[in-house]
């Protein structure tokens, strides 16, 4: 590789490279679009064609331009996201000694506060959700309740993020009745096994039952969660189906803008919070690569924040305070 063939080759080389890490696809598509993104800003900035673009156009001054107009139209976390990979796309061609430095450093980039989990708002609203869904609340112009309730009740009982929830199989589900567990493929192709009970595993059944009856056998290779037409479902729809889930049942004033999906995945692990379930055990549950992620629900739940406001200890003054007024 070398300046001559410009950066939009490198481009391309460098997302090669990136592949021997096993990336997913969505992942390799969010580094093209950040690259070719900036890319095509820097070569407004230098006033020609991104083809046009070598290293040596390239500079900290060209950079800067290209990036304060990327962030002009975007959220903080996203030109973030484009920063990281830009940092790791010049770090790359360091290490191939196409180029002597990187000029990240120089770039400046915007601070993202870490945000917290953000489950479904309201003690009950899982429990209505899923109500409402079995009484065919969702009104569709092919309605379809054993699989919208199959879904929702899914994602809420396993906590799996939607595109763990795509790429599930009929026969990632296996085991002895009553004994079932789920085949997981997450994040960097590690698998994990999650079990699921009794009620979740009658409702997939009477989805299969329903889905059968409508497109025929079905077999252990087919996609576990089908859209109207039999096809496997996809991240759209599944996005879809879930926000007119949420707004039929009523629940839409609920979710937190922007989580959809995802705020099944933080009530799950949010109420194994606050029932008792360790770090540890909320780590493996959702796949988690440390417990660093996993804390983050601990520390938010009520529960965990009550037993530490109790266990000051004015309050057993207040108590004997009360107890002697409640005598007199």
């Amino acid at each position: 590789m070398s300046g001559e063939r410009g950066l939009m080759a490198a481009v391309e080389e460098y997302l090669v490279a990136r592949r021997a890490a096993k990336p997913s696809e969505h992942t390799v598509a969010a580094y093209r679009r950040d690259l070719l993104g900036v890319l095509g800003c820097a070569a407004r900035v230098r006033g020609v064609g991104p083809e046009e673009l070598g290293w040596a156009e390239l500079d900290v001054a060209t950079l800067r331009g290209a990036f304060a107009e990327f962030a002009s139209t975007r959220a903080a976390s996203s030109v973030l996201r484009a920063w990281s990979t830009w940092n790791g796309f010049f770090g790359f061609w360091v290490s191939e000694r196409v180029i002597s430095g990187n000029p990240m450093s120089a770039v400046p980039r915007p601070r993202v506060r870490p945000s917290g989990p953000k489950p479904l708002m309201g003690e009950d609203t899982p429990e209505r959700l899923l109500e409402a869904l079995a009484r065919g609340a969702r009104k569709a112009r092919d309605p379809w309740p054993e699989r919208d309730l199959a879904v929702l009740a899914l994602a809420l009982l396993t906590g799996m993020r939607s595109a763990e929830m795509l790429a599930l199989r009929v026969d990632s589900v296996s085991g002895r009745a009553g004994e079932r567990r789920v085949r997981v493929v997450g994040k960097g192709g590690g698998e994990r096994v999650l079990p699921i009970e009794r009620p979740l595993e009658v409702l997939l059944e009477a989805y299969l039952a329903t889905r059968r009856e409508r497109f025929g056998p079905v077999g252990g290779g087919d996609p576990l969660l089908v859209d109207n037409r039999g096809e496997g479902l996809r991240r759209g729809g599944l996005q879809y189906l879930v926000k007119q889930c949420y707004r039929h049942a009523g629940v839409n004033d609920r979710v937190a803008r922007g989580t959809l999906v995802h705020a099944l995945r933080h009530t799950f692990a949010t109420r194994l919070a606050e029932d008792g379930a360790s770090v540890t055990e909320i780590m493996h549950l959702l796949g988690h690569a440390s417990v660093a992620s996993s804390q983050a629900y601990i520390e938010v739940t009520a529960r965990a924040q009550r037993e530490a406001a109790s266990s000051n200890r004015t309050y057993g003054v207040v108590r004997r305070l009360v107890a002697q007024g409640e005598r007199e």
